[in-house]
């Protein structure tokens, strides 16, 4: 088998999404996972035409993001249109598995060179577009769970009752996100980012003609506790507020994939490699605590434990979803989400696992480390966890 592994990662900065009118909010999402391929191949110096497959998650393929929005992103670049090009769908761990699929060809011998990313643009393809019969599971008449939730944020309730987490728990994780993503982006250690130029859209959600250079995350902004206590919570009798939420947001991110052999006929330095990756079903009743069996499920296959990890990126969907498998886990907070997550930066869903594995890369070589758990809750009641090993 070859051995695959990670040469380079790229995201996009991250816009606010509707009812904002965002940084990114003109971009069409073609365009904008575009800009993520575009970059790779410039950074690394690769042909188009050498991109044997690209894969790329987005949650919401209706309207602009249908009709297989990777291949038609691989097209926007006017140049090689030989690349094979596939869509993942795993709800919000779309372009983690998209990471997974990538890694498993490429050790298969199927390509040498690949790209796995993902993209959602909130603000023009609203969540949950794509549901026609409306949002949730689509129950029949016998289906076998009583109980499973229907609403993410009756979730994130059940979740924080059910592990005895606090309004006050969740709004200094909140406090703590913001806080690490601003001092992140004041130091300098979002280096995987790349500017996209974006049209201007005027108060009346049209563009003015105009154009700017979007280069860093629009999300975060100064943060405290008594900020937090001022907003309403999200649901009847619940703690969640949407200061304690991700943002709906617009973003793309990708990471570059070749085999060993090839990285070394390039030149290209390996990076890192995964260890171990999955999807794992969870309990429909709680339906987001998806990283915590997903977590369970890695160290099964691998026999490790959290001591064995260095970095953690867990995605911050609502805050309750990370301080229950911080409980579960007894995980050290110093070594999780080390610039912030998804509270400050937002959540464009279908790209945020490929941002994830990205923020872990960088983030072990910032701090000389050698191994990163990167896991996220998804929408049908799944988690997804990887850990990759820097090389």
């Amino acid at each position: 088998m070859a051995e695959a592994v990670i040469v380079d990662v790229v995201r996009t900065p991250i816009g606010r999404g509707k009812p904002i009118v965002g940084d990114l909010s003109g971009v069409h999402a073609v365009k904008l996972l575009a800009e993520s391929y575009r970059a790779l191949l410039e950074r690394n110096d690769v042909d188009a035409a050498d991109v044997e497959q690209a894969y790329a998650g987005c949650v919401t393929q209706a309207g602009e993001q249908s009709n297989n929005l990777a291949k038609n992103a691989w097209l926007q670049l006017g140049q090689a249109y030989t690349a094979g090009c596939s869509t993942i769908d795993t709800q919000c761990g779309s372009a983690q598995t998209a990471n997974h699929i990538m890694s498993a060809l490429i050790a298969a011998g199927q390509c040498n060179i690949g790209i796995a990313g993902g993209v959602e643009a909130m603000s023009r393809v609203g969540l949950g577009a794509s549901a026609i019969n409306g949002p949730g599971y689509f129950m029949t008449d016998d289906w076998p769970y009583p109980d499973g939730a229907q609403s993410q944020f009756d979730a994130a309730e059940r979740i924080a009752k059910n592990r005895g987490i606090t309004r006050q728990d969740i709004d200094e994780l909140a406090v703590r996100s913001h806080t690490r993503a601003i001092e992140g982006w004041d130091n300098g250690w979002f280096t995987q980012v790349v500017p996209v130029e974006a049209p201007v859209i005027g108060a009346d959600g049209q563009p003015t003609g105009e154009t700017k250079l979007v280069s860093r995350d629009q999300g975060m902004r100064e943060t405290t506790m008594d900020s937090l206590a001022n907003l309403r919570v999200l649901s009847e009798g619940g703690i969640h507020t949407a200061g304690t939420s991700s943002q709906v947001s617009d973003g793309s991110a990708a990471v570059l994939w070749m085999s060993a052999d090839e990285a070394k006929a390039r030149g290209l330095k390996p990076r890192a490699r995964i260890i171990q990756g999955v999807v794992a079903g969870s309990d429909p009743y709680y339906l987001l605590d998806g990283p915590v069996n997903a977590t369970e499920l890695l160290f099964k296959k691998t026999g490790m434990n959290m001591n064995d990890i260095d970095i953690v990126e867990i995605n911050e969907a609502f805050a309750s979803v990370v301080l229950s498998w911080q409980r579960v886990f007894n995980a050290d907070m110093d070594k999780v989400n080390c610039k912030g997550g998804a509270i400050a930066m937002g959540h464009p869903v279908g790209s945020t696992g490929a941002r994830l594995i990205g923020e872990a890369l960088i983030e072990m070589e910032r701090q000389d480390k050698s191994t990163a758990l990167i896991t996220m809750c998804c929408g049908a009641s799944n988690g997804t966890g990887t850990i990759i090993e820097r090389l």
